[in-house]
């Protein structure tokens, strides 16, 4: 005991002597110093901009205001901070870096929409750019010429040219929703998610989806649920690495905060381009969207991760958003049973029981459309409008500085739920869309919602979810009294509107309902339909080799 101590007091002293050598301590005093006078002058620049760009709360130096983010659901947060301040727009900091919230309509279309040739860019992004995809990927890429690449052979697979191409088998994949419905109600989440990955898939590769049971469906839709719970803004991990870039630097061995980002395991892109060789390959099936890409790829110079970029984003994104609109429609439909009557009597004026509804009725179904707007409207998938705008130079919105390079996010909930635009904002009611109803109100575009984004960054699959999400509502409310389940007591049990999943893309948490055929008529109609388009679709029978996990267990 007395050898450690003398141990410790001579290395003491060692230090100390050390410290007091000439120029050591004014070295060490300077250093202190310089990291003062920066700290002070980086938090200088914050309080500027803090006061010259739209009012938020006060940042702290270095972490701003990420310690206000609450656990869950931001956006509402996001939207409380707006009401509190009284103002369109509100700055919220993410470690030094401000991220302006847009949360009224008319604020978002004038500089998202209006303004599109200054918002076309993306920011840095830490956890979905530098550790995910990057500049390999439409989503995350900066604006530029290889974006306008990206964004042109997007368009050659769901381009509003190419949509209309696609409606017999998305017709025929609906029917056989409704059939599949009739024979398994209780599976009808699995019917949608089927339904959803077999158009992308049938668009994508040739090759449609049969099986509700098929591991592609689950793997990728974990995966894309996955990815949307991570890059939730919030104060823990992976997310915290916005205010702390520095974190992101670390080798993943080493860094369980990065949950495996940026490693060797979260190479998806190696599957979505397997999928492509082998779509490729393939003189059976179908002409398809990744033969046209390969035909483009020499032109364009395209990598084999830019390929797999461009599918994956079809097939990824179009299953996950479309399957979760349909579970929100029918949580609407045991919700708000009243809405209901109004669109059987519409359709049965129209349709009658001896066929299903079809795109060609859309111009004499207006309470359909308007309820499928109100899907659209009431619970978004993509709830905050997709990944962030970023301006290219500096721009000013009501005296106010959006400085270039911000982060701007269109709060999609707080614009779909405003009372000026949406009087009871809570509530379902798809007659708000009509123009004679006394809820009827103006609103900045002719959609009457923003779900799908705004500018160059708009969701390119707009056309086609639209499509797809019309013409199955349609058939669905054709078909079937859509209500709430009965337990043993034969009371309904309660569902939850406010019972949604924490991700970027949205979705209801599980919950039980029935599907009641309308009439014996009708359910005939939708078995007879349904066999005939099981028929029609064969054309696109087939089987990928690959499983998305395969690659998520290499080293």
């Amino acid at each position: 005991m007395i050898t450690d101590s003398f141990s410790s007091t001579a290395a003491w002293m060692q230090v100390q002597a050390a410290l007091t050598k000439p120029g050591v301590t004014d070295i060490v005093l300077a250093l202190v110093v310089l990291g003062v006078v920066a700290l002070a002058a980086d938090y200088a620049h914050m309080l500027y901009l803090h006061y010259r760009m739209p009012p938020g709360p006060l940042p702290w130096p270095i972490v701003g205001n990420t310690w206000l983010l609450p656990d869950n659901k931001p956006w509402i947060y996001f939207e409380e901070v707006a009401k509190q301040y009284k103002t369109p727009l509100i700055t919220f900091w993410i470690g030094r870096n401000p991220t302006v919230w847009i949360c009224d309509a008319w604020a978002a279309s004038e500089l998202l929409d209006k303004r599109a040739g200054i918002y076309p860019s993306r920011p840095r992004m830490v956890v979905f750019g530098e550790l995910g995809p990057g500049q390999t990927n439409l989503v995350s890429m900066y604006y530029g010429d290889r974006w306008r690449v990206h964004r042109k052979l997007t368009h050659i697979g769901v381009g509003l040219q190419q949509v209309r191409n696609y409606r017999p088998f998305q017709n025929d994949e609906s029917m056989l929703v409704a059939h599949n419905i009739i024979k398994t109600p209780e599976l009808y989440e699995k019917h949608f998610e089927r339904y959803a990955a077999s158009v992308v898939s049938i668009i994508g590769f040739g090759r449609r989806i049969s099986d509700t049971k098929d591991p592609i469906i689950s793997e990728v839709l974990a995966v894309m649920q996955r990815a949307a719970e991570l890059n939730v803004p919030g104060k823990t991990f992976p997310m915290l690495m916005e205010t702390f870039p520095i974190l992101a630097k670390f080798p993943n061995a080493i860094a369980p905060w990065k949950h495996g980002l940026g490693g060797k395991n979260s190479r998806g892109g190696s599957f979505y381009y397997s999928l492509a060789e082998e779509a490729r390959d393939n003189p059976e099936q179908p002409q398809s969207y990744v033969k046209k890409i390969f035909e483009e790829a020499p032109k364009y110079d395209l990598r084999p991760e830019e390929i797999a970029a461009l599918t994956g984003n079809l097939f990824g994104a179009g299953s996950d958003t479309s399957s979760s609109t349909l579970v929100t429609f029918v949580l609407a439909c045991c919700a708000f049973p009243e809405v209901l009557p109004r669109a059987w009597e519409e359709l049965d004026r129209v349709v009658g029981p001896d066929r299903s509804p079809s795109m060609d009725d859309e111009h004499n179904l207006p309470y359909i459309k308007a309820f499928v707007k109100e899907v659209f409207r009431w619970r978004s998938v993509a709830i905050i409008g997709g990944q962030p705008h970023a301006p290219i130079q500096d721009d000013e919105y009501k005296g106010w500085l959006i400085p270039k390079g911000t982060w701007v996010q269109g709060n999609v909930w707080a614009i779909h739920h405003s009372e000026k635009e949406f009087p009871d904002p809570d509530r379902f009611y798809p007659a708000r869309y009509l123009k004679e109803d006394p809820q009827n109100r103006p609103f900045p575009n002719e959609r009457g919602y923003m779900t799908f984004g705004w500018g160059r960054r708009v969701c390119s699959g707009q056309g086609l979810a639209e499509q797809g999400t019309f013409i199955t509502i349609a058939r669905l409310l054709w078909a079937f009294n859509i209500r709430k389940a009965r337990g043993p007591d034969g009371k309904e049990i309660p569902v939850d509107i406010f019972a949604y999943t924490n991700g970027l893309n949205m979705r209801p948490e599980p919950f039980k309902c029935q599907f009641i055929p309308r009439s014996l008529e009708i359910r005939a109609t939708v078995e007879r339909e349904g066999e005939e388009a099981e028929q029609r679709l064969s054309v696109y029978d087939g089987e990928t080799k690959y499983r998305l996990s395969q690659w998520f267990t290499k080293a």
